[in-house]
């Protein structure tokens, strides 16, 4: 009958285990040894793998014991897209998302979180700028100068003057969303800002 001898079943024993702790870091089952978010995120490259809608989608970093990112577009907001069958399309919401599919799928981006904000939403969603790895252009501001998202002045963030700046453009210009949207299908947060600028002017 054929023993094997402790040493070998030692060595065998060993190696399973660091087979498995190859898989688990793979699927990001130890992030939360690696440090905050922004330590983890802040200035990583990597790839988007797939879009949700215009401002939100998954990139290739393991995340919390899944394989993937959300990342939620910091301070912007794009028309939303139906998910259900009992849904429509917000105005520009697919136009948006067409955009991103096809200028930003499969696409090495660089992410880069606001100093003065927390890096996740309600919803667990990374917040980011999201720059395209090869030319430095942020996605973010790309949607706003194209009239594809409406600038987030919900909250305050680093560029919220800015994108406020470049949606004041759009607008001017009918870019994208501008050419023909009404109150009525703008987003909820927006309809009532506008309903405070007419109380204000009044």
């Amino acid at each position: 009958m054929f023993v094997k001898s402790p040493n070998r079943l030692i060595k065998f024993g060993a190696a399973a285990i660091l087979v498995a702790l190859i898989v688990a870091d793979h699927a990001g089952l130890f992030a939360a040894h690696l440090g905050d978010d922004r330590t983890r995120y802040h200035g990583a490259v990597a790839t988007i793998v797939y879009v949700t809608d215009g401002d939100t989608f998954d990139v290739d970093i393991p995340d919390r014991g899944k394989p993937k990112t959300r990342i939620r577009l910091w301070g912007v907001d794009c028309p939303e897209i139906a998910h259900n069958l009992d849904e429509s399309d917000a105005w520009y919401g697919r136009e948006a998302a067409d955009f991103v599919q096809e200028h930003f799928d499969r696409r090495r981006v660089r992410l880069a979180l606001d100093p003065n904000r927390s890096a996740r939403d309600k919803y667990g969603r990374l917040l980011a700028y999201v720059y395209a790895a090869d030319s430095g252009e942020m996605l973010n501001e790309t949607l706003v100068t194209e009239g594809l998202a409406y600038a987030d002045r919900r909250f305050e963030h680093i560029f919220r003057y800015r994108f406020t700046q470049l949606e004041n453009r759009a607008r001017k210009d009918h870019a994208g969303l501008w050419n023909g949207v009404e109150p009525r299908q703008m987003p909820a947060w927006r309809r009532r800002m506008l309903a405070q600028e007419v109380i204000r002017d009044h």
